[in-house]
């Protein structure tokens, strides 16, 4: 790889999160919005580290005893393709060699976000556990899945519902079966926008006018379609794709079959953080944690 490929900024960092090795954790929280980092500090016994570029926000401390990373990635699985593919580069990638490590890091990505239900049984304020994350972009669709990863039954069952390319990865069984407890296991959307995509009207009208029914109707070994938004899709492949694990936890702010939004999107949030970071501290290892 070349400069132009490897961009690395006057520090020596990674150009866009403005992180380098020795900076960051290989448990790594993600939220869209970097507000929600600087929200979440005050759950972490230290903080070591802040760093801001962009919409990059990085803080490295530990919370409940546990090393810990969290990072703002903004909206979106092109704004996840640089975190994830940055942060990957600092612990895999020789910066200095511009050439992938001997030895390979595994890293614990966990999303912390928000979402909006399909179904009319899934209530406002409830926690969703994406088991699978399907992706309405076309992210994954520029990377080569040489190991076959890709859940390309789940993934013709979308095209036959709904006539879209998609791509379907599995988030992490470990991590899904850790965090059950606090939530509902489905089946996450990811889409490329937030109107029309998701079947929203405001002037413009969405294509396909039958696109929440479609979507609802969508299942994949008794798990059911739940939710969407836009970056569990993008973190799972991607991750499944460099040998990482990942889950994605969403709140539910809106019920987009009743119509409903939460009254107070602020509050849902706090829970959602307290409940996931509670989990954090006896997360279960990961292989090369256990030798």
């Amino acid at each position: 790889m070349d400069g132009s490929e490897l961009i690395l900024n006057e520090r020596g960092a990674l150009y866009h999160i403005d992180v380098k090795p020795g900076e960051i954790a290989s448990t790594i929280i993600t939220v869209g919005d970097p507000e929600r980092v600087n929200r979440i500090e005050k759950y972490f016994d230290t903080v070591h580290l802040k760093r801001h570029h962009r919409e990059f926000l990085t803080m490295t401390g530990e919370c409940n005893g546990t090393p810990l990373s969290v990072i703002s990635t903004g909206i979106g699985t092109d704004n996840i393709d640089i975190a994830l593919s940055e942060i990957d580069a600092v612990f895999n990638i020789d910066l200095k060699a511009k050439q992938p490590k001997s030895s390979f890091q595994p890293l614990t990505f966990i999303r912390l976000g928000t979402s909006g239900a399909l179904h009319p049984d899934v209530a406002i304020g409830d926690l969703i556990i994406s088991k699978y994350g399907v992706g309405l972009d076309n992210l994954l669709q520029y990377y080569s899945d040489e190991q076959g990863l890709r859940l390309s039954v789940l993934e013709k069952a979308v095209q036959e519902r709904i006539s879209l390319p998609n791509y379907a990865f599995e988030g992490d069984s470990d991590l899904v079966k850790h965090f059950t407890s606090v939530g509902r296991k489905g089946i996450t959307f990811s889409c490329p926008g937030f109107y029309g995509p998701q079947g929203r009207r405001l002037r413009l009208q969405p294509k396909n006018s039958n696109f929440l029914a479609d979507l609802q109707s969508i299942s994949y070994k008794k798990t059911k379609a739940t939710n969407f938004e836009m970056e569990t899709s993008g973190i799972y492949g991607l991750s499944k794709l460099m040998g990482h694990r990942a889950i994605s936890i969403s709140a539910i702010l809106a019920n987009r079959s009743r119509g409903e939004f939460s009254s107070d999107p602020s509050k849902l949030v706090d829970k959602m953080l307290v409940t996931a970071l509670g989990k954090i501290e006896d997360l279960p290892k990961t292989a090369s944690d256990k030798g």
